[in-house]
């Protein structure tokens, strides 16, 4: 049984949900405010802004931080803290990122500005209208929180602070050395993540890592889980013509790039959406038993996405969502080929460049997984290059391709379901439920989780806290205040759990 209901934790965490209750206006104001902080990570003077109030943030807490360093030129700073109790015989981080994916604030609604946070009083896009911020406690959990990193990850990072707060003053004891890391580069990768680990590894001794990021279950149910898959992006860029030619004049004897590139694309995944890469799904380490259970335990969610998004034929024949996760993917981020639209001119282009996201899980690693997709490339008739090919290569091969990956690419990582520390956790999650909790074996996104085992040996969960439909890596991302008093007092729950 992986978690059990106790009624003194429930009664515990009535006090953290009086204490949210009575200071939502002061912590939504000051979440508000770190919302407002750019966050791109290469504006590196604005990640360090970030870095500094959160340490501000820890500070009014009572807490000592400092900013860990990778010496590396460029790389931002992680806010680390740590609270050690006397007595205590077990530690756990807690880990969010503080970063956010770039923007495109000419996609964002009208009247939004991705680091100017604005509330409105349902989703936007079901007639939700901007409110003003209330002078007042009298906040409705149903309001929107709009701005970049509402959810992803800042409501992570937020909700570990003030859910330490909340421990503290409702007066309740924490029974673990608690530590705090918050990262600030996991957007663009991690690429440093694994020099901190190293460099400070004494200093992040624990035994369990805890993620705040992702999710909940789209039935809005909490929500633990125990992996995450790896990424790899790749980049391909065909090359056609040195210059772009008039397609009237060349067309029907001049190869097109952006042609043969689709085509190439189209090889790769059959009509169901089956990666069609040989070998691409053979060292897939299957789900165990337990695994497998925990899945069907889950409810469905098909019909709820397909609604939501409107979609008609899911790829996959029908199988369950969930079940699909546990698979590697193949995904064509984006294609750019001359112009379309007003810009659009009767040419053939000379370049064409498609980025894909490959998923990867248990089983896969990221060096095999590559070597299959240029295996397949090859056999398509294809000329492969890493770096700009020269005329004499352009002229003696054909179609040219150069491969190459974008920035770090990470393998996937699972955590047993029976960890005993990670039950606790559970436990302690799903007292803050009058529903029963998901246990999910891996979420479909990534996180370089990995990194944890390679250099601490320490094993992480991940326990999602956002509402699903957050918009997260996209315009009008938004949290929904019920989510972030809810991740408040979850984080403030597992602080104070028996391990």
């Amino acid at each position: 049984m992986i978690f059990n209901f106790y009624l003194p934790a429930q009664q515990v965490n009535e006090k953290f949900k009086g204490y949210i209750h009575k200071n939502k206006k002061v912590l939504l104001n000051e979440f508000k405010e770190f919302l407002s902080i750019p966050n791109i990570a290469a504006d590196s003077v604005n990640i360090f802004r970030n870095a500094y109030f959160i340490k501000k943030m820890l500070h009014n807490r009572g807490l000592s931080a400092e900013l860990l360093s990778a010496d590396v030129p460029g790389s931002s700073p992680v806010v680390f803290a740590e609270i050690k109790k006397p007595g205590a015989t077990k530690t756990i981080i807690f880990y969010a990122h503080y970063d956010g994916q770039p923007v495109n604030e000419k996609n964002w609604a009208q009247g939004l500005a991705p680091f100017s946070p604005q509330l409105a009083n349902d989703r936007l896009d079901r007639n939700g209208k901007i409110i003003d911020f209330p002078n007042d406690n009298n906040i409705k959990d149903e309001w929107r929180l709009y701005a970049r990193s509402s959810s992803d990850d800042k409501t992570g990072v937020f909700a570990i602070i003030a859910g330490y707060e909340a421990a503290i003053k409702s007066e309740v004891d924490l029974n673990a050395n608690i530590k705090f890391f918050f990262e600030g580069e996991e957007e663009a990768g991690s690429t440093n993540l694994g020099r901190i680990l190293l460099k400070y590894k004494d200093k992040l001794a624990a035994d369990l890592w805890i993620i705040c990021d992702g999710p909940r279950h789209v039935s809005g149910r909490k929500q633990v889980v125990f992996g995450v898959r790896g990424d790899m992006n790749v980049e391909l860029k065909v090359y056609g013509p040195k210059r772009p030619l008039h397609s009237g004049n060349y067309g029907n004897w001049a190869p097109n790039p952006a042609m043969q590139l689709v085509q190439l694309l189209a090889s790769m995944k059959d009509k169901n959406g089956y990666v069609t890469i040989d070998g691409f799904y053979d060292d897939v380490i299957p789900l165990s038993e337990q695994e497998k259970k925990a899945i069907a335990d889950i409810p469905g969610i098909e019909e709820t996405l397909k609604d939501e998004f409107k979609i008609a034929r899911p790829d996959g024949e029908g199988k369950p969502f969930l079940e699909l996760l546990s698979l590697p993917s193949l995904n064509i981020n984006g294609i750019q080929s001359a112009n379309v639209g007003s810009m659009a001119a009767n040419v053939i282009p000379s370049i064409a460049i498609a980025e894909l996201d490959l998923r990867l899980v248990p089983g896969n690693d990221v060096d095999r997984q590559l070597e299959k997709l240029k295996d397949h490339i090859r056999k398509q008739g294809f000329y492969i290059v890493d770096k700009e090919p020269t005329d004499e290569e352009l002229s003696n091969h054909g179609p040219v391709v150069k491969v190459s990956t974008v920035g770090s690419a990470y393998n996937a990582q699972r955590t047993s379901m029976d960890l005993p520390i990670a039950k606790v956790v559970a436990n302690r999650v799903q007292a803050t439920s009058s529903e029963k909790i998901v246990l999910l074996p891996s979420l479909g996104g990534s996180l370089p989780l990995y990194l944890f085992e390679q250099y601490l040996d320490t094993k992480p969960i991940t326990v999602t806290i956002v509402n699903y439909d957050n918009n997260q890596h996209a315009e009008n991302e938004n949290i929904m205040l019920r989510f972030l008093w809810e991740a408040i007092e979850i984080v403030a729950a597992i602080m104070t759990g028996e391990y």
